[in-house]
C-alpha cells in the first residue's frame, strides 16, 4: 500500500520549509519501518522506489511545481528510471534521503535521488526521467517552468545522463522476448 500518511506529513513538512529552485537540493529524514521489509529483513527494492516518491514531491512542494500542476490540471508521470542499490538499509534504520532536478530536455526532466546511511555511506541512488502531462501529452519543460516562474535554460546535462538517455532511446518498444511471442497477443488466464 502507497504510505500515504509519510506522504501527508512530507508534503506539510515542505510547505513550512523554505522555498527552493528545481535543480536545489531536497533532504529529508526517514527511518525503515517493518512494512518497508522485505524476506531479508532489509528494505525492500519496490518499497525504496515508493518512498523515493515522498522525496519528489517534497521537492515539488518547495519548487512550487505541485501548485503549478493544480493551476494548470496538469499531470506528472515518471517515464523511466534507472536505480543502483549498494548498501542494506535494515529495520528501524534511519536514513537521509536527497533529491533534486539535474537538467531537462525538450520533453523530459531529469531528477536524481539518493539514500545515505547515517556512516555517510549511500544506499542506492535513482536516475528518473519525468514528465508533465495534460489531455493532449507531454507539456514542455520549458513551458512548466515559465508557469512557475522558474528559468526555462536547463543546465547543461551531465555525461552520465546524456549516456542512459542516448541507450533508453536505442532500446527497442514495445519490448520483445522473442519475434513469434511479439506477433502473439497474450491469451487470458481464465
Amino acid at each position: 500500500m502507497f504510505p500515504f500518511v509519510r506522504l501527508a506529513k512530507e508534503m506539510v513538512k515542505a510547505r513550512r520549509q523554505a522555498p527552493l529552485g528545481l535543480t536545489d537540493l531536497h533532504i529529508t529524514q526517514h527511518r525503515v519501518w517493518p512494512w518497508d521489509l522485505d524476506g531479508f529483513m532489509e528494505l525492500n527494492n519496490g518499497r525504496a522506489l515508493t518512498l523515493y516518491d515522498l522525496g519528489r514531491l517534497g521537492l515539488g512542494q518547495r519548487a512550487g511545481l505541485i501548485g503549478t500542476l493544480r493551476a494548470n490540471r496538469w499531470g506528472l508521470t515518471m517515464a523511466g528510471s534507472s536505480v543502483r542499490y549498494r548498501r542494506r538499509l535494515h529495520a528501524f534504520q534511519k536514513f537521509e534521503m536527497r533529491s533534486r532536478a539535474v537538467c531537462w530536455d525538450d520533453k523530459f526532466t531529469y531528477l536524481e535521488q539518493s539514500m545515505w546511511k547515517p556512516d555517510g555511506e549511500c544506499a542506492s541512488h535513482v536516475l528518473y526521467r519525468s514528465a508533465v502531462t495534460d489531455k493532449n501529452g507531454i507539456v514542455p519543460p520549458h513551458k512548466v517552468l515559465a508557469a512557475m516562474g522558474q528559468d526555462a535554460v536547463s543546465p547543461p546535462i551531465p555525461d552520465w545522463i546524456a549516456a542512459w538517455i542516448k541507450a533508453e532511446a536505442q532500446r527497442p518498444w514495445p519490448p520483445m522476448q522473442d519475434a513469434e511471442a511479439h506477433k502473439t497477443p497474450l491469451k487470458s488466464a481464465a
